[in-house]
């Protein structure tokens, strides 16, 4: 890297560390004004020995204040990952933020992720390579760790804590290699890639721990109580980035307001870094009112905001740096709110709202290929996520990636026949 562009990262990283540092502050004090040290003391060791899978609202399971706790420990643990890694700030990095700080509410904890890493680490020694460069998906692949914790505390077998931390190795050290022939395959049409490759992983291991006896079933613990709380929280946020965004971000809010609109025109086909792009003020618009839409639509649809859906949010917000922004996210809700409204589900289950929002994964086929593509896309997506959970028993917490995937998969090669041209769309 060049004397100049390491001038320019170097500002850019001493802004965004110091926030995330403060995100993981706000979520300590937020937990103890919601919950109390007592509680929150009493709550961890039950979110630690969890099985975890899905869905385990942590929020329900071990109480908000544990649940806030272990989301500020995940991304602090992530930053200091990063940190060591060498890793550079891009939207990649941001994705990555923002996933795991959705999913250490409801699946990741701070006791199985870590032999996760520890395989993409020996992976990447492994081929030689540096641990910068698959840093982040490594961090990504922890979204199995629900395999890791309901192996260790199943007790269906003899030697059931070796065995779950050996799979998080064989996990990451595996997901890498796998993930870069998954992308190809999908051709960006996912944004959630990683899930899809753990999704496969997870459809190949299972089979063979059924066979010794380990058989994880899809769960639902689910939170209502403090859907207030955590909605102001959220909302709160999301102003914060769109405030942060607009009057400090070092340019006038009408540059950044036109950075956005520009921003908005972009298909979000990974790889995709609206970061680099359009510059940190105008992600943080799309942060924030992306965050907003979705809080809307859950309030449209009567859904709750429990730790599983803000984690949604939060993962929504990270991805608005990396593919997602208005324009291409709501036709996939679009999408979804139909199949409630016409199959034999309700877009007000638990598992349809978190569908809604995970699943504009599949941002990038509204992007190129228009809203309508994008309303069928979601459309086949809200049942076809429905069903690919109880494959793998509920360990693969990207299941709307895997099924994001199915869906590209399908749609993506019928769209492009037809549209050749809007196929070809990039943002790079």
């Amino acid at each position: 890297m060049s004397a100049q562009a390491l001038g320019k990262k170097r500002p850019l990283c001493r802004q965004i560390y110091p926030l995330a540092l403060g995100y993981c502050a706000l979520l300590t004090i937020l937990a103890l004004i919601l919950d109390g040290p007592a509680r929150i003391w009493a709550g961890l060791p039950i979110i630690l020995t969890s099985q975890s899978v899905l869905i385990t609202d942590y929020v329900a399971l071990g109480g908000v204040g544990a649940a806030l706790v272990n989301s500020a420990l995940v991304v602090l643990s992530s930053l200091v990952v990063l940190r060591l890694a060498g890793s550079e700030w891009n939207a990649g990095t941001v994705s990555t933020l923002g996933l795991l700080a959705g999913f250490s509410l409801f699946g990741k904890n701070f006791f199985n992720i870590w032999p996760i890493i520890l395989g993409s680490l020996l992976s990447a020694k492994v081929r030689r390579l540096p641990f910068s460069s698959c840093v982040n998906t490594g961090l990504m692949a922890t979204t199995l760790g629900p395999l890791v914790s309901f192996v260790c505390f199943s007790q269906n077998h003899p030697y059931h804590p070796i065995l779950g931390l050996f799979l998080g190795v064989l996990i990451g050290f595996v997901v890498p290699p796998l993930s870069q022939g998954t992308f190809r395959i999908q051709g960006g049409m996912n944004l959630y890639n990683i899930g899809f490759a753990c999704g496969l992983t997870a459809m190949v291991l299972m089979p063979v721990l059924h066979a010794t006896g380990i058989d994880p079933t899809t769960v639902s613990i689910w939170s209502r109580e403090y859907s207030h709380p955590l909605g102001a929280f959220a909302a709160g946020l999301c102003l914060f980035c769109l405030t942060a965004g607009l009057f400090f971000a070092g340019k006038p809010p009408k540059e950044i307001w036109t950075r956005y609109l520009a921003l908005l025109k972009g298909s979000g086909r990974a790889p995709c870094d609206f970061l680099a792009c359009h510059g940190g003020g105008a992600v943080l618009v799309n942060m924030g009112l992306n965050g907003l839409l979705c809080l809307g639509y859950l309030l449209l649809i009567g859904g709750d905001v429990s730790g599983p859906t803000l984690g949604c949010i939060l993962t929504v917000m990270g991805f608005s740096a990396g593919g997602k922004h208005a324009r291409n996210i709501l036709p996939i809700m679009a999408g979804v709110a139909l199949g409630g409204l016409t199959m034999q589900w309700n877009a007000a289950d638990p598992a349809s709202q978190m569908a809604a929002l995970f699943g504009t994964t599949l941002a990038p086929i509204a992007g190129c290929f228009g809203a309508p593509a994008g309303i069928l896309a979601g459309f086949l997506h809200g049942s076809v996520v429905l069903r690919t959970g109880g494959f793998v028993g509920g360990v693969n917490l990207y299941n709307n990636g895997f099924s994001g995937g199915l869906t590209a998969l399908f749609l993506a090669p019928v769209l492009s026949a037809f549209f050749p041209r809007a196929a070809e769309k990039t943002d790079l």
